[in-house]
């Protein structure tokens, strides 16, 4: 084998290994993402806590969070929040339900995507507890009540971007899942 057909060779398996590191990193860039999103607030995908920092004061300001609900087209469900807006406190735990009911006479499994407007506030609007956190499965007729707790960092109020909001709107969109996952 001559050394230009080494080399050519060699020229080919370089190619084919970036396009195989291309077309990976284009099936991870969508999880990447999220997680990015979820570990930052970025593009108003709000923070996730385990609880409520114990250093967490209310501050006396208030603002208005907005509920919003939808549902995709392929998912035979109604679903709407019970308020449709709150004034809470900024830095103080507090408490919302959304109700879900399956109008299908088969049982069926969604998972609910969440964002956070204006995108600048998703860093500072943090969930303790969501439905959104794992799928829902919904006997034929069935509808539930579904606790969000969440609470508005009061960092918000120390940043020049954001500390004008005057109101938040979380909002859920769910979606069908084919096959209910496994809980392990």
């Amino acid at each position: 084998m001559s050394t230009l057909a080494r080399r050519n060779g060699r020229t080919a398996a370089y190619a084919a290994l970036l396009v195989l590191g291309m077309v990976g990193l284009a099936f991870a860039s969508v999880p990447l993402y999220r997680l990015f999103c979820q570990v930052t607030g970025f593009g108003g995908t709000p923070l996730r806590a385990e609880e409520a920092a114990p250093s967490l004061k209310p501050t006396g300001r208030l603002i208005s969070v907005r509920f919003d609900a939808n549902t995709n087209s392929a998912l035979p469900w109604e679903f709407e929040p019970e308020e449709r807006r709150q004034r809470v406190a900024i830095g103080a735990r507090d408490m919302t339900f959304y109700t879900a009911k399956n109008l299908s006479d088969q049982p069926v499994t969604g998972t609910a995507t969440f964002n956070v407007t204006p995108a600048k506030a998703g860093q500072y609007f943090t969930k303790i507890q969501c439905f959104c956190f794992t799928e829902q499965t919904l006997k034929p007729g069935q509808e539930v009540r579904m606790p969000v707790i969440f609470f508005v960092d009061p960092k918000i109020l120390d940043d020049p971007d954001a500390s004008r909001i005057d109101e938040i709107t979380l909002s859920y969109t769910f979606y069908p899942v084919d096959q209910p996952k496994k809980q392990s």
